[in-house]
Order: C-alpha cells, then structure tokens, then sequence
C-alpha cells in the first residue's frame, strides 16, 4: 500500500492535483460537487478502499486485530446507517459517504482498518486502528518524537533524607508491583538515523502511549470533504457532527483485575491498586507510571497538585496554631466581654440599621458573634497573613525547580520547538507571507489587521461578560440592602438569653448567609453559560497550537472566574460599610437604597462566613460533577447492557460504554484548584483555617481524580506538556496580589488597628482616662453618638421601642464628635489617628513581604544546578554518541571505496 506522507497537512489546490493523479479523488455527486481527495471514486464504489470485517474472537482482554499480531492504537465508533431505527435516507447516505472517504483515506495514509459489530447491538461497528512500523517512524519523524538512543548511565545522586528511606519505603509504592522506569538518552527521531535508536523490539520501541499520539495525529488531519476549496477534516468534526459517535485509545485491561494476556502491561490495574484505590491514600503517586500511561499532561497535574497539597500541609499546622491561639485567648478579650456584659452593652443603644421600619436595638445581642470575631481577629491573624505571603513564594519558587526536574525527567526540554500547529489552524492558512527571518514565503490564516480585529472582539466579549458579572454582583448588593430591612423588622433586637437562636440569626447574619448562598447559584450558573460562550471566543481567535489555544482560554475563562467567585468577597472586605455615612446623612446606594453597615466588630465574621459557603459549597458540587454522575451514568448503562444481553464483551466495547473525557480535558481540575488557591492565598487573613480545609479537600481531591480517570472514563489521547501553561503566571499574579488583599483586610476590614490605636493613645492620657495601657473604656470609645432629635424626616423611624428614656443612640463603629461639639458630627482626631495608622501598616507590611519575596525568588533559582548539569550532560552525550555513529558509518564508506580504488589499482591491466 503506498504511504502518502507528504498530504500530512492539508493540502493546498495544487497538491490535491498532484495527488489525484495517483490516486485518484473521490466525488460525491450529492453533496454540491463535493471532492474528496487522495483515493477512490463514487462512481466506482470498489474504488473505496473499506476496512475488512471481522466477527469477534471471543477474547475479552485482547488488545490486537483478529490475527493476534497487530496492535489496536485507536478505535472508531460509529452506527451503521442502514439499521438506524430513525432512518432518513438522505441525511443517512450523506453520513456513510463522508465516512467511507475519510476511512478510505486513512488507508492510503498507511493506516490498517478491521471493523467489528457490537456484540450487544449490531447496530454499531467499532473501527480498530493499527500504525504500522512504517507509519510510526515517518510519522515520529514529522512530529519530532524524542525516543531512545541508549541506556542512561549518568549516576543519581542520593538522597539527602537516605537514613529515614525506612519511612520514605511505607509512603512509596510498592516496587515489586510498579518497577522503577528505565532511563534513557534521547533525541528526535530521524528515519535515516534508525540504527543509532535504541531498538530492541519493533513492538515496544513505540510504547502504546505514543503510538495513539501518532495515530491522532493522523486522524486529526485526514480531509473527508472539499467545498469550495474548504476542506472539511479530522476526527473531532466527524465525531461532533454525528458520523462517529467516539474515538478513543483503548485501556490496556480492566482496572479491577490483571488481563488474562500474558503480553498485556497492566497498568491501569496498577494505577488503580496502587494510585487510586482508597487503601492507597497516604502513598507518594507513581507519576512515572501516570506519564507513561496518560501522557506528560495529565502527568504534570497530578505532580503539580500533589506538591501543592504537601506545600499546604506547612501552611495548614501554622493557620491551625493561629487559630488556636485565637480560640484560647478569646476570653481575654476585653472588648467582647464589654458588648456582652448587660451592665455596658445592654445599656447601649443602638441607631436603627435602615430607614423608617428598622427600630433602636441593644449591643449586647451580638454578644455571640463578638465572640467568635475574637478568635480570628487576633495577632495570630497578622502572624498568619505575613507567613502566607511568604509561603507562597516559596511555593511558586519550590515548584518550578520542580517542574524543571519533570522537564529533564520526561524529555519536555525543547517541547515549545517540537509542537505542532493545531488542524484547524493549518486550514485557515490561506494568506501567503514572507518570513522575517528565513526570508521564505509561509502561510498564515490571516493579515495583521484581521488579527487586531479579531483580538478587539474577543476581548470586547470578555469584557462584556465581566460586566454581566459586576451586574449581578450590584444585583445581591440591592438584594442584601432590601432584606436586611425584612429581616430588621422581624428578627428579635433584644437578647433574653432563653432563645438559642437569638445568639446567632442576627439581621445581619441572616442576611449574609441567604446571600452567600444566593451568590453562590448565580456563580454556577454563570459559570455554565461561560464555558461555552469562552470556547466560542478561543475558536474564533484561532491560536496555532494546542498549548497557545490551551493558555488563551485559561486566561478567558479565570478572568471570568475571577470577577465571579471573588467579587463578592472583594465587597464584603473592602466596600461594605465604609461608605455608610451617619444617622442624620446617611449614604444612599442607587439613590434608593441606604447603605449597609458592619457589626461592631467589622466585616470579618460575614467574609469568613462567605468564604466558608463558597469554598464548602463548590467543593460539594464539583464532587458531585466530578464522581457521582459519571458513576451512575456508568451504573445506569451497565444494567442496561446485562439486562439486555449476557454476551462476553470485548475490550474496546467495555471502554467506549465508559464516560468521555470533556473536551477541555483537565482544565476544570486546574481551575478548581487555581480558585482554591485565591481562596488561600488572597483572603486567609480572614480565615485561617483555609490551607487545613484545602489540604483535606486536595488529599480527597487527588485520589478522587485518579479513580475518575482509571475506572468511570474512557483513557484520554496522551499528550505532551512541558509545564502547567497559563496557570503559572496566573498564580504568581494571584500571589502579588495576596499581599495587598491581607495588608487591607488587617488594615481595613479587622478591628487590630483601631484596637493597637486605642492601647496605645488613647487609652492613656491625654486622651483616656487610665493610668496604664487597657482595653478597657474600647467599645465606648469607638461608638460615636447622636441625637435622635438630629434625624431627617426620611430615615427618622417610625417607632421609638426600645430607647426608653435615651435621647441618644449609638451608631455603628464611627469616630466622630457627638452633639454640642463645634465639629459636630465631623470625624474627631482619633479617626484621623487610626487612618494615618492602617495606611502606614498597608505600606510597611507590603514593602517588607515583597522584599522578602524577592530575596527568596532571586536566592531560589527556577532551575537547580543538578537539573543544568544533567540537561547539559545529557545534550553533549547526545551529540557526541549521533556524531560518533555518523563518523563511523563515514569511515567505513571511505574504507570501503579506498578497499575497491586500491583493489582496481592492484588488478593486472587487460591488453
């Protein structure tokens, strides 16, 4: 069969020309003289080169063609048109027409086809694939595949941890099950260099993992039909239009038990004992295995999240001491016991909350929440954000020393120059340019002014989106504003100490916790109709490769997520009542609606309450997305197929009853994780706490996508990645950020710094009263007076229950002069105290953090010294080996010429 490996992108006019002479095309009359090119014509349907059927041999673990000796790389699903029960006969022929030229097509690329019924319904016909060793080597070649020159006899350097390998033996894998991957020197792969490859077997040079990569490949760039000079290809158009119903690689055995193939690895058996059975939870991940198995993407994921989650287990045992320095100091708070004594909070009252409806209420009935504000708004908090910030670094620095370790590792060194335009950018490329730098002519999909004119779209679509975003957040602003009016009215404003539920479901917790939860709906929501309206956009930008289209939809959609998850947190920490006025000019929102205040305490207690709904609340539906519908779509389907039929069935109908991977792949995974990370890193002032509940979540996390991937869904087309793309950038700019967000909570959003004011100038004289440092007189302090005479008509409340004989009330922390005063109502100097103070914190805690950070991302290099050395060793043994082969294969045509010049010379003359 002739190899056609010149049409491995699509071919231009001209080349379709040169091909059809040898070939011939194939026209499909029907569908508005439709071509489709490199082999056989429609009026001749024997032209069509067919994939030969065979019945099934009754061997459930076999992963070859009937004959035993050629291997399956691929399997195609489709349904065969004439038994379709809904049979448009139009539509059906066009559909058969299409396939029968695009598998006739991958014939004359060198592909080997055997097509198989179902054997519990005979109306689908799965396609197996095989590349032949032809195939694979040109194929190798074009795709610059890294394979092995020799063994690799560099010696490892030990560990530095050798005496504890006693404790390091329980976390590791068992190496009887899992052996330890040999290591080899490698470089591209070229045909005419075959002999200095490492090449044993035939049959294992290309392991299965790469020989799928090569045959998708192909898959993706085999046209099916030409119209009007628009080629229509690949396998994903054909499986989305409905002519195939899947495409996938076929897992080497059941998860559960080892194939009864003696030939047969049985890696996803081992993946599953050993990575993501639950009995395996504290063990160190085989990624070595993983690689091999799944490819270097999913590799590095699951390398990146596991070191992640050991990362957070430091941060985790600092935030839980914070925290339990808050909890046992909570009753040496002087400032809560003040708001829960009768004898001071229960004389004070407070100013209404809203206009009209809202009546006076007593201080003490926060007494509850003033407790608990005392455990994380406490010292231990600001410990806790500074070491945060450098944790972070440390974790952004650690890993990509790392992540360069996996690149050496796995050959993804010089992966940017090996990768391969994506198919559907090679067929937009209509626009001949000429190269800057090779001065030669190349093709491109469009001009200068159509790229800036499809950048200038997308990113006024993004913006568009973000707005929706903002306008939703306004939209549980207004919510919250019109509620808390409901909930004043209804809720109980005196604390009687005989209802449990007065001690919590204050106005203002209640309305927080509806909400969050409101808040947390419309994030689902919109992050659904996102998705598709994101890889809309990433489409119609049309990146060159896979990695380029992978990091621009990354960037599209966290900035999305972003705005979505995080702004209603950025609200709470940083809008909410700072802007609220005071009783007699209260500050409207909208013109409309008054402006919502914070408990005496500040905002904190509502962020954690926020953060706290939003990260348990995502954790419990992704989970749900992640494992329970793939479980019982596979249950609901596996009791259709033995209710309906007791057949042994073979393999590649065992994998395509499994769940399809989703087109973005492990892009939700990361995008889980990279939200969880802002969840840590921006806001863990306010909660402590987070790095202990996410290091919980990530241990789960890990196994729970390991079982996902190894028993629910159908294995994945391995490919390569040299790193985690867009998310790296994108946490190091949640990282910066972080110091400013925590510098603000503590600044603007906790009590510490108007408290650190009053202790140490106010509390003393000239301006208090005590002889020594206190915190005593601290609530009295903070609470500025007014007049209820002083109301305006529109905010004055209707009924005066609950003042008593007061004349004054109270309103919410403010620092102002109370009535009779010359500034009266104007903001006093311990206002301008505690602001000169907060700024002059948000300025010397960002500077000292970032210089820290700093001096640990220039002390920490990206790569260690170790890594460069062996990458460079590496690259001249290389060379050095590829040039030695080549000198010699040189000196012996040289000796074998001077052999024959030297024999002519010596041979006696003929007269």
């Amino acid at each position: 069969m002739q190899m056609m490996t010149r049409n491995v992108l699509l071919d231009m006019e001209q080349e379709e020309e040169e091909d059809d002479e040898e070939d011939g095309d194939i026209v499909l009359e029907n569908l508005e003289q439709t071509i489709v090119s490199n082999c056989g014509s429609l009026e001749n349907q024997q032209d069509f080169r067919a994939p030969e059927f065979e019945e099934f041999n009754g061997k459930p673990d076999s992963l070859f063609f009937n004959d035993g000796q050629r291997r399956i790389d691929f399997v195609l699903v489709y349904e065969d048109e004439q038994r379709k029960e809904t049979n448009k006969k139009g539509t059906n022929e066009k559909q058969r027409r299409k396939r029968q030229a695009y598998e006739s097509n991958l014939i004359c690329k060198g592909l080997e086809l055997e097509a198989t019924r179902s054997v519990l319904d005979d109306k689908l016909v799965f396609v197996k694939v095989h590349a032949p060793w032809e195939v694979l080597c040109t194929y190798a070649e074009i795709m610059h595949i890294k394979l092995p020159l020799k063994p690799n006899d560099l010696k490892t350097r030990s560990s530095a941890f050798r005496h504890l390998n006693w404790f390091t033996k329980v976390l590791s894998v068992d190496e009887n099950m899992i052996k330890p991957e040999q290591e080899f020197f490698t470089a591209p792969f070229e045909k005419n260099r075959m002999n200095d490859f490492y090449i044993v077997d035939k049959d294992s040079f290309f392991n299965p993992a790469t020989r799928s990569r090569i045959v998708y490949f192909i898959l993706s760039r085999v046209t099916y039909q030409v119209i009007n000079n628009v080629s229509k290809f690949g396998i994903n158009r054909l499986v989305s239009s409905g002519i195939y119903k899947a495409a996938f690689p076929l897992h080497d055995c059941k998860f559960g038990q080892q194939s009864e193939d003696p030939s047969c690895p049985n890696e996803r058996y081992l993946l599953y004992r050993e990575w993501a059975h639950p009995r395996s939870i504290y063990k160190k991940q085989p990624l070595d295995l993983i690689r091999k198995y799944y490819g270097e993407k999913i590799g590095i994921y699951f390398a990146w999240l596991g070191y992640y989650t050991q990362m957070l287990l430091l941060a985790a045992v600092v935030g839980v001491a914070c925290f339990l320095y808050g909890y046992l100091n909570q009753d040496n708070c002087t400032w809560s016991k003040e708001v829960c004594d009768p004898d001071i909070g229960g004389n004070i009252i407070m100013c209404p909350q809203c206009d009209k409806l809202c009546p006076f209420w007593k201080l003490n009935i926060t007494c509850e929440s003033s407790k608990k504000l005392c455990i994380f708004d406490s010292f231990g908090t600001l410990v806790f954000a500074v070491f945060m910030g450098i944790w972070v670094t440390l974790f952004l620095e650690f890993w990509k020393r790392r992540q360069a370790e996996l690149e050496y590792e796995w050959d993804t060194v010089e992966l940017q120059q090996e990768e391969q335009a994506r198919p559907e950018y090679e067929a937009q490329c209509n626009h001949v340019v000429i190269n800057e730098i090779t001065q030669e002519e190349e093709r491109i999909p469009f001009t200068a002014c159509g790229k800036c004119i499809r950048i200038t779209l997308c990113a006024s679509a993004v913006f568009f989106w973000i707005l929706l975003i903002i306008a939703s957040v306004i939209g549980i602003i207004v919510y919250r504003l019109s509620v808390f009016i409901v909930f004043s009215t209804t809720l109980p404003k005196s604390f009687n100490g005989t209802d449990p539920i007065q001690k919590y479901l204050t106005p203002q917790m209640a309305t927080s916790i509806t909400a969050s939860i409101i808040s947390f709906i419309i994030i689902m929501i919109l992050n659904t109709i996102y998705e598709k309206v994101a890889i809309m956009i990433t489409n119609f930008e049309l990146p060159r490769t896979q990695t380029d289209y992978e990091n621009s939809l990354t960037m599209k959609m966290f900035l999305f997520q972003f705005v979505n998850y995080y702004s209603s947190c950025f609200y709470i920490a940083f809008f909410k009542g700072k802007f609220v006025g005071y009783p007699g000019d209260p500050v409207y929102w909208l013109g409309k609606y008054r402006n919502e205040e914070c408990d005496p305490g500040g905002c904190l207690l509502e962020l954690t309450t926020q953060l706290t709904i939003i990260m348990g609340g995502k954790a419990i539906w992704n989970n749900i997305q992640e494992v329970l519908l793939p479980w019982v779509m596979n249950l609901i389907g596996r009791y259709r197929r033995v209710s309906g039929s007791e057949n042994i069935s073979p393999r590649w109908e065992q994998d395509y009853h499994l769940q399809p991977m989703g087109k973005l792949g492990l892009f939700y995974e990361y995008l889980e994780m990279i939200i969880q990370f802002g969840f840590v890193t921006l806001f863990v002032a306010s909660f402590p706490l987070a790095p202990l509940l996410a290091l919980v979540n990530n241990i789960l996390e890990i196994r729970v996508d390991a079982w996902k991937l190894t028993t629910q869904f159908r294995r994945m087309v391995p490919e390569k990645a040299q790193d985690i793309g867009a998310w790296q950038p994108i946490m190091q700019g949640i990282a910066v950020l972080a110091v400013v967000t925590n510098a603000m909570i503590i600044a603007f959003t906790s009590d510490m710094i108007p408290r650190l004011v009053y202790y140490w100038s106010f509390s003393i004289p000239p301006y208090g009263d005590h002889a020594d440092y206190t915190m005593e007189g601290y609530i009295n302090n903070t609470l500025s007076i007014f007049n209820i005479s002083d109301f305006k008509d529109k905010s004055k409340p209707d009924s005066n229950s609950g003042l008593g004989n007061h004349t004054t009330c109270r309103q919410y922390r403010d620092f102002r002069n109370p009535p009779g005063h010359p500034q009266e109502y104007k903001h006093n100097i311990y206002y301008w105290h505690v602001v000169a103070a907060k700024l002059a914190f948000v300025i010397v805690m960002e500077h000292v953090i970032y210089s820290v950070k700093f001096f640990i991302s220039y002390a920490i290099p990206d790569v260690s010294k170790s890594t460069k050395s062996k990458i460079k060793r590496e690259k001249y043994l290389t060379q050095k080996l590829l040039h030695e082969n080549h000198m010699t294969k040189n000196m012996g045509i040289i000796i074998q010429k001077m052999a024959e010049v030297v024999d002519n010379n010596l041979r006696p003359k003929s007269d």
